[in-house]
């Protein structure tokens, strides 16, 4: 059985870091095959990406808000991905939600479509607050 899990997520101040972990299990193919997506939602607001990492194809892609800020980073031997967060800003507050994607979808060079996405996890609260 897939299973995304998040997990990290917490209060921080402006300005600090936080590391997010998604760990996925029960897939056929290893880690490497599959798009990883990041996105978040902030109260009363729609699900935006974040960013998204696609292995076999070379492709990255962040958001305007938080390139420089935010990287992704994969640790196949323990099927985590990884997303760091730095110089956080009150805006960053949210649910953040890690998905997969079949490789040649979901990722592309200019942006991270969600639709794409096939298993989500239950997300993590980010609070970035004084």
């Amino acid at each position: 059985q897939v299973k995304v899990v998040e997990s990290g997520g917490g209060l921080v101040q402006p300005g600090g870091s936080l590391t997010l972990s998604c760990t996925a299990s029960g897939f056929t193919l290893e880690l490497d095959y599959y798009a990883i997506g990041w996105f978040r939602q902030a109260p009363g607001k729609r699900r935006e990406a974040v960013g998204c990492n696609n292995k076999m194809s070379g492709v990255e892609y962040y958001a305007d808000s938080v390139k420089g800020r935010f990287t992704i980073a994969r640790d196949n031997a323990r099927n985590k991905v990884y997303l760091q967060l730095n110089n956080l800003k009150p805006d960053d507050t949210g649910v953040y939600y890690c998905a997969t994607a079949d490789s040649g979808y979901g990722c592309y060079d200019s942006r991270s479509v969600s639709s794409d996405y096939d298993h989500w996890g239950q997300g993590t609260q980010v609070t970035v607050s004084s």
